[in-house]
């Protein structure tokens, strides 16, 4: 009665045969002699100019960058605060209400 019922192996239905694998021969391309390539000149990466635009535009993303990621993590903090506050305000709730059951009787 409580011994588990472990589920028998299916058979096989139908007849279960190798794979057939068949060698193949290899040929060989024929082979021309490549032509010359001419040689291009890789252009060297453009360097990054900072004006004094760009270097302020990067300063200003940077720090709202910085004030949004504070403020969230902020408002974690204080939901966190809250949570644990009002659930000790419960806990002393509950206590009073015990104690005050217990003294009744």
């Amino acid at each position: 009665m409580f011994r588990p019922k472990l589920p028998t192996m299916p058979q096989p239905t139908g007849s279960v045969t190798p794979p057939v694998v068949e060698p193949t021969t290899i040929i060989p391309p024929t082979s021309t002699p490549p032509a010359p390539v001419a040689t291009v000149p890789v252009p060297s990466r453009p360097t990054v100019q900072l004006t004094p635009g760009t270097a302020l535009a990067l300063v200003g993303g940077g720090t709202a960058v910085v004030l949004v990621v504070g403020a969230v993590l902020v408002s974690m903090l204080l939901a966190v605060a809250i949570t644990g506050a009002s659930v000790a305000v419960c806990a002393l709730v509950i206590r009073s209400l015990v104690n005050a059951d217990a003294k009744r009787r």
